[in-house]
């Protein structure tokens, strides 16, 4: 193929046209800050609070409860420290996971700095959270509990109805970092006891540096940008008109069209990985089998570099990724797979390709075909595995 095949949607999508087109009015003609009270301006906040209408709309919330942010991590940063501010004279435990994102991580180590206990659970071998652990992790001075609805490495769908329900019978706030699930999974916020929720408008074909934060009414959070009376006081700053206009826009596509890429996603990520397995002795597939993003993709390569595997699959004009795309570059495995029980030297060998929904199954064919003469190649080049099949022989 002489186009690139672009299967990396966990770490950025494209913008899709329509949602490019909705925005680009914003930068020329309709460039008034929605705080002015002449005529210009206020058409450009009446446009702001439909694209909250439409976030909220998306995950049965209403209105007033859609924070727009400047993006997941902000989004994840804001609930953390302002629960932890707010309810911190009811306690000061959190329990999160060993797996999350390192945005919410990296908080809880920040607040721990700070005087706040946090208890990191495990997960099991597919990367789910067991219920039973956290009901014995809750503490009388439990004032949070943050779980990541999926998985950004290895696509598991945690629990988060079973999770919700504890939480809300213990009376504590449940926070979920829904980055990769929102727009690929279905969401009611209300059915699931969710408290909180963070999202962000690139993961789903929206523009960078926009996001938002559900808050649920009654909820006390804090200014986590403090100047202005924008989002009702707690952010600060003039809005990102453009960003807010084409997140908006992005949600609406991405609901409207949630069944049909379930389905769509789901028979090409089944079929990569059937092809990968069958074709390529002594692969894994990382994460649940069945419970996990329907473009979610990651497998582990025994006695090769996964770093190895993409600079070739690049050079084939293709783009993954090795685990998460925030961490590329670290020499250490991925936490989420030291987690998960992998040891070092699988968790090197592991590729994520995440689809999306310009995908076809012509490209999905000509990857398979390419990784496994990969694979082939650098198998051939690794003294350990000639050693193993040697030794196997024996």
């Amino acid at each position: 193929m002489d186009k690139i095949i672009y299967l990396d949607h966990a770490a950025t999508t494209p913008v899709r046209p329509e949602v490019l087109d909705a925005m680009l009015p914003y930068f020329t003609e309709k460039y008034g800050n929605p705080s002015g009270i002449y005529t210009f301006a206020s058409k450009n906040r009446n446009d702001v609070n439909a694209a909250r209408d439409i976030i909220a709309s998306s995950i049965g919330a209403k209105p007033e409860e859609i924070y727009f942010t400047g993006g997941g991590s902000e989004s994840d940063n804001w609930a953390l420290k302002s629960v932890a501010e707010a309810y911190g004279n009811k306690g000061k435990h959190i329990i999160t996971t060993k797996i999350e994102h390192h945005a919410i991580l990296h908080t809880c180590e920040y607040l721990q700095k700070r005087g706040y206990e946090v208890t990191y659970l495990d997960v099991d071998e597919r990367g789910v959270v067991d219920i039973s652990s956290l009901k014995a992790a809750i503490r009388p001075d439990t004032i949070l509990i943050s779980v990541m609805f999926a998985n950004n490495e290895i696509g598991t769908i945690e629990p988060v109805r079973e999770i919700g329900r504890l939480a809300k019978s213990h009376g504590i706030i449940f926070h979920t970092d829904a980055v990769q699930a929102y727009g690929q999974l279905p969401i009611d916020v209300d059915d699931l006891n969710i408290d909180m929720l963070s999202s962000s408008g690139h993961k789903f074909n929206g523009p960078k540096g926009v996001g938002f934060l559900y808050v649920r009414s009654g909820i006390r959070i804090g200014s986590f940008i403090h100047g202005g009376q924008q989002e009702r006081g707690r952010r600060a700053g003039t809005e990102n008109v453009p960003g807010i206009i084409g997140i908006g826009k992005a949600a609406e596509i991405a609901i409207s069209s949630l069944d049909e890429r379930m389905v769509k996603e789901t028979h090409l990520r089944d079929h990569l990985i059937k092809r990968l397995i069958s074709e390529i002795p002594y692969t894994r597939l990382n994460g649940h089998e069945s419970r996990r993003l329907p473009n979610n993709v990651n497998v582990s390569f025994q006695f090769i570099e996964g770093e190895t595997i993409l600079i070739m699959l690049d050079m084939a004009g293709i783009c993954a990724s090795a685990g998460s795309a925030c961490t590329s570059g670290s020499v250490d495995p991925s936490h989420v797979l030291t987690a998960i029980g992998l040891p070092s030297e699988i968790a090197h060998g592991s590729v994520r390709f995440t689809l999306g929904y310009e995908n076809t199954m012509e490209e999905i064919d000509y990857v398979a075909d390419r990784v496994v003469e990969i694979v082939e190649k650098l198998r051939n080049m690794s003294p350990m595995y000639q050693d193993f099949i040697r030794r196997n022989r024996c």
